[in-house]
This record gives C-alpha cells, sequence and structure tokens, in this order.
C-alpha cells in the first residue's frame, strides 16, 4: 500500500467502474490496486463473489432472476461493510447495484418490486460512473476470463443494456474502446484519479 503522507479527514463517497463484458474493468483494476493509498478502496465484484464459489449458472429465466437479486444483496453488503471501516475516503467498486438490472430477464418494474428499491435510490448511492465500453471482435474483445461466457455480439448488447440501466446518473463517463488498449486504460485511471481526494492525484498521476 501507498503512502500519501495526508492524515487529513475526507468525506466519505462511492464510485463504480462498469462496462460490458471484456471492457478492461479487470486491467484497470489491476492498475489502481498497485497504486492504492489508504484513502482510496477496491470492492470486488459481487457476481465474481457469487459465480466463483459455485453459485448455479441457470440460463432459464428463474435461474437468472435469482442470480441478479443474490447480486444485488451481495453488492449492497459490500458497499455496508465498507461504509463501517475507516479511515474514510474512496470506495471504489467494480460494479453497482444497477448493473443486476441491465442482466435483469424480466420487466424492470419486477426488479424493483423484488429488490425494494427504485432507480433513484440506487443512483443517489453513487457520487460518479465510470463506464468503460466493450470492444468488438476487431478490437480486441477477449474470451480469457473463464467466467465471460458471451460471445463478442452478446457482449456489445450488455455493454448497451449497462448504459442504459445507469442513465439518468448526472456524474457518468464514458471511457471508449479505442486501437490502443492501454490508452484507454490510462483514460480510465485518469478519470479514477479526478475522484480521489486531492492529496492523492499526484501519487496516482506521476507513477
Amino acid at each position: 500500500m501507498l503512502e500519501c503522507g495526508c492524515n487529513a479527514t475526507h468525506a466519505r463517497r462511492r464510485i463504480v467502474l462498469t462496462g460490458g463484458p471484456g471492457a478492461g474493468k479487470t486491467a484497470v483494476l489491476e492498475l489502481v490496486r498497485s497504486m492504492l493509498c489508504r484513502h482510496l478502496r477496491v470492492l470486488p465484484e459481487a457476481a465474481s463473489i457469487l459465480f466463483g464459489g459455485g453459485f448455479p449458472r441457470d440460463a432459464g429465466t428463474a435461474g437468472r432472476a435469482a442470480a441478479q437479486l443474490a447480486i444485488f444483496a451481495v453488492q449492497r453488503q459490500l458497499e455496508a461493510l465498507e461504509e463501517a471501516r475507516d479511515p474514510p475516503g474512496l470506495a471504489l467498486c467494480d460494479r453497482g447495484t444497477l448493473d443486476a438490472l441491465a442482466y435483469w430477464p424480466g420487466e424492470p418494474a419486477d426488479f424493483w418490486r423484488e429488490t425494494r428499491s427504485s432507480r433513484e435510490v440506487e443512483l443517489a448511492r453513487y457520487a460518479a460512473v465510470i463506464h468503460l465500453r466493450t470492444p468488438d471482435a476487431g478490437r480486441g474483445y477477449d474470451h480469457r476470463n473463464p467466467l465471460r461466457t458471451e460471445t463478442p455480439g452478446e457482449a456489445a448488447a450488455l455493454d448497451r443494456r449497462i448504459a442504459s440501466a445507469w442513465e439518468g446518473h448526472p456524474r457518468r463517463r464514458f471511457v471508449e474502446s479505442s486501437p490502443d488498449f492501454l490508452a484507454k486504460i490510462r483514460r480510465a485511471v485518469d478519470a479514477i484519479c479526478l475522484e480521489l481526494p486531492a492529496c492523492c492525484r499526484p501519487r496516482l498521476e506521476q507513477d
């Protein structure tokens, strides 16, 4: 863990890093983790916790709905646990609660009834949303993640659904795909840097 040298107490904030399959979230988070100071913490992806632990990946409507409700609940608890930690700072979420809506197999109204929440409530949980766009097959869509089952076309469709799920957030930034993957990663890291307490930004920007 890097030490920024700041002893100030910062306001607790939560931001989301999201995007469709193969967008580069893993690479961005690995880079950010190497730059961590005590004011920035990364929350793991709820879906990876569940599916990596053996939660059934049932293709039926009931199975898909059950999975997204479980993911929503785990995401909420991850965030609640982070809120209880000290010192406060920036929590970077590997996806947020509204990602579950993008994968929901039914009507949005059913999702909100089951979760006992609303779009407005969930959008307000996050100070900013950084959306990495999924590349097409010609721009490096990657199948190497064993938990990734989508084809390039399916991944692009999910990326659009994720964008729709987060629509209306006042501080949403898209990081578009490009032939230069490292440049895309750098743009995403720069977007995260802008959300950090000022004391942490020079350390991240110069490393």
